[in-house]
């Protein structure tokens, strides 16, 4: 070997050797590791980083975790005047072959723990000269680790995944997402994919926070697939933070294979659900790669619904894979929102996503009576529906099929004006008719709290339009315990005759105590003002309330 490789190599392994003893110490003492995780290091990258002035007087970068683009923080280490002597041929033919190997022999023995390599191992060499740059990889695979790893993620499908609950894989959510898009483990088809998301989806439908989780595991385990592996072979990166993609000139990126095109297009889909605008942006690239699907899907959907209507009094249209609808409305009378209530009724029930967004053209513009709500399309079109009283019965039909736990309209981007499908028809017949409170009450038993907040003014704007009844208080109650956690106090609803008292008490009976405390404070403000009411009031509202103190736990 040439004395200046060897000087190079010794230097180079003298540091990795450093860095891994500690890195080993630091792995072994990790607690609560992933059965789905095989090992933690997976890479290297040697590099000659040039000088400022002269290529010579320049340092060793080594980098044991690929870096982020954004990122510089190798290790970093002083050269000997051996550097002076290398050459491409020697560091190609010499220096490269040799650190291969002895990462190689490193990598397939357990010298470091059993879990310090991952199944499969990057090796990089970056050299830079005055004028030019040396680049070489080489990938290595420990294949019976990698045959380990994939029996213990089948054991962990059939035991963790497709049993029914109580088995659940809280901690392991991470690492079986990214398995499901690594051609090395699975099957990239959605076929093969789909069921076990679903399966794992549909476990987790009474644990919100864990379901949450796992759709954002998910997610983007779709995306680091589609980023770092799909568009990179025919796009390049452009724009001030390389968000943009820029299809590459033939023939310098490769044709598109027709599999991975099917698992890029599922991709773009099951990121939607979150992430409509990444969506559109990877459906449309697909347009420029020649996708004819991804053109039919951005223009009219998955071909599931029939994406056009004509009727007497309505136009509209549908995409279910942008979760969009359209109504125009060419007559401005009851029957043409009956038409098109009967419209997307139809749609919903034939599994149209619920979690739509409405587009309308339509020339009366009212809304709900209560600041909460966006202004948007989608609640000005069950507004001017409601304006006619004969539609009630309809708009409740729509609530009844509309209606779903831990959904959201995609009406606004996720945030505190997220309501839940059938809320702008809920709560705007709970404002109208007295008929309709049974659905208030059930929309307020289903909404979910910790994740929503356009309901916790709701309490005023019913109070306003209805006051303060006895034989409403059941209502009234349902529509407090469903505010957030920290809702604010009601101004107008006062309990300041003995039957409203009474009926409290009543509505009360059963609850836990936190519901009672809840309520209490939305009607009252605090516990003092509530016994401050108590020892001003005559009997026998004075009676009233020292009971419902007394549920207060005071």
């Amino acid at each position: 070997m040439n004395h200046a490789v060897e000087a190079f190599l010794n230097e180079v392994w003298n540091e990795i050797t450093a860095i891994y003893a500690k890195e080993s110490k630091r792995i072994n003492e990790l607690k609560n590791r992933s059965r789905l995780q095989a090992g933690i290091m997976d890479y290297l990258r040697v590099a000659w980083r040039k000088g400022k002035f002269t290529w010579a007087n320049g340092r060793i970068h080594i980098d044991v975790h690929e870096p982020f683009s954004w990122s510089d923080s190798p290790y970093k280490v002083e050269a000997g005047s051996y550097i002076t002597e290398l050459t491409n041929e020697l560091l190609v033919e010499e220096f490269f072959p040799a650190l291969c190997e002895r990462i190689d022999r490193l990598f397939r023995s357990e010298e470091l723990g059993a879990r310090f390599f991952d199944y499969k191992f990057e090796v990089v060499l970056e050299f830079e000269w005055e004028q030019s740059k040396l680049s070489l990889n080489q990938q290595l695979i420990n294949e019976p680790k990698l045959s380990e790893l994939k029996q213990t993620l089948e054991q962990f499908i059939q035991t963790k995944v497709l049993p029914d609950p109580p088995e659940l894989p809280e901690k392991d959510l991470f690492f079986f997402a990214y398995h499901l898009v690594n051609p090395d483990l699975m099957e990239q088809k959605s076929e093969e994919i789909e069921p076990l998301i679903r399966r794992l989806s549909d476990k987790l439908k009474k644990n919100q926070e864990l379901k949450n989780d796992w759709i954002s595991r998910y997610t983007s385990a779709f995306n680091s697939w589609v980023r770092d592996h799909f568009l990179p072979q025919h796009f390049t990166r452009s724009g001030y933070y390389g968000n943009e993609w820029v299809l590459k000139e033939e023939p310098v990126h490769p044709s598109v294979d027709a599999g991975e095109m099917d698992f890029f297009l599922y991709a773009a889909l099951q990121i939607g659900f979150t992430e409509p605008d990444t969506r559109h942006e990877y459906l449309k690239l697909a347009v420029q790669l020649g996708s004819k699907r991804a053109a039919d899907y951005l223009k009219i959907g998955s071909g599931k619904f029939e994406s056009t209507y004509r009727g007497e009094r309505v136009e509209a249209r549908n995409n279910d894979v942008t979760q969009t609808i359209e109504i125009r409305i060419l007559s401005e009378e009851e029957a043409a929102y009956g038409e098109a209530l009967d419209y997307i009724i139809n749609l919903l029930r034939q599994g149209f996503p619920k979690e739509y967004n409405l587009k309308l053209k339509s020339s009366q513009k009212h809304f709900l009576p209560f600041k909460k709500l966006a202004k948007s399309k989608l609640h000005q079109f069950f507004a001017n529906a409601l304006s006619y009283p004969a539609l009630f019965p309809k708009i409740a039909e729509y609530a009844d099929t509309a209606m779903e736990e831990f959904a959201w309209y995609s009406d606004v981007e996720p945030s505190e004006k997220s309501a839940m499908p059938g809320t702008y028809a809920v709560l705007g017949l709970g404002l109208y008719s007295e008929d309709y409170f049974p659905l208030v009450w059930r929309y307020m038993g289903l909404v979910d709290t910790e994740h929503q907040m356009v309901q916790d003014g709701y309490p005023q704007a019913f109070i306003e339009a209805h006051g303060v009844k006895a034989e409403h208080m059941p209502v009234i109650v349902s529509i407090l315990l469903a505010g957030i956690d920290e809702g604010t106090q009601v101004k107008n609803l006062t309990i300041d005759r003995p039957e409203l008292a009474e009926a409290l008490i009543e509505a009360l009976k059963g609850k836990e105590i936190y519901q009672c405390e809840m309520v209490l404070y939305r009607i009252f403000g605090s516990v003092k003002k509530l016994e401050g009411a108590a020892r001003k009031a005559q009997p026998p509202l004075k009676e009233g309330l020292e009971q419902l103190l007394a549920l207060n736990g005071g």
